[in-house]
């Protein structure tokens, strides 16, 4: 495998690598999909930190969650997505988008990049549940509380509703003017016990993390009356 193709598959990108102001131009494209392709309502954006490191962490059931996130955040973000986007005709347009591309084979480089990112103040999102499925955020995996220990970042809960609505497949998107809804809560500052370990501490912060998303998103589901998926469709 040459250097060029191991690159391609995120294990040798640096923050180095990612473009800094991708955000700036991709945001605006992320709101002209969410408002304009889309009919996107926006709740609590006022709860995103104007400056300052942030880690915004979603649910995550459908395509289209990802830019659809980017375009609703209040200021410009750097995404973690898996890096088969790269490898597709469109992956130029990733790089030149400013995200940060995490091969599942080797997370830990993915989350390095975004704990460098947060240490210049900047806003990076991550889907904890690492794929779509139901969206209730029953399970969380362990690098968005790694990234929470290690950066000391607050952690924003989102709730992404009716991109994949009952009875539809995990390969649905989204058709124009679709409604859609993101709730973004209060942040939540992760406290890990004085003394703990990095294991203890890392069990410690996702038990927080996955508690606080998944109540975030049954109080926006009660709220709002948009209904998650009621399977787990696999295609």
């Amino acid at each position: 495998m040459t250097d060029k193709d191991t690159r391609s598959r995120g294990r040798r990108t640096s923050a180095d690598d990612i473009l800094r102001w991708g955000p700036v131009w991709s945001r605006r494209v992320g709101q002209v999909l969410a408002h304009g392709w889309w009919r996107t309502r926006i709740v609590g954006a006022e709860n995103v930190p104007a400056t300052g490191q942030v880690i915004v962490a979603s649910n995550h059931t459908g395509i289209v969650d990802g830019p659809l996130l980017h375009g609703a955040l209040p200021r410009g973000s750097h995404m973690i997505i898996k890096q088969e986007f790269w490898d597709s005709p469109l992956g130029f347009l990733m790089t030149l988008a400013g995200q940060i591309p995490v091969d599942r084979r080797a997370g830990r480089n993915a989350l390095q990049i975004a704990k460098q990112f947060l240490s210049e103040g900047r806003l990076v999102g991550i889907f904890p549940e690492g794929s779509r499925g139901r969206g209730d955020a029953s399970q969380v995996h362990a690098g968005v509380a790694w990234l929470a220990v290690q950066s000391g970042a607050p952690v924003v809960p989102v709730a992404i509703l009716g991109t994949r609505p009952p009875g539809t497949p995990r390969s649905y998107v989204s058709p124009p003017r679709s409604r859609l809804t993101v709730v973004i809560g209060e942040p939540v500052a992760v406290e890990v016990p004085s003394g703990a370990s990095g294991r203890t501490a890392i069990t410690a912060a996702m038990e927080q993390i996955g508690r606080a998303l998944s109540a975030h998103v049954a109080d926006s589901v009660e709220r709002t009356g948009i209904p998650l998926p009621d399977d787990e469709d696999p295609r």
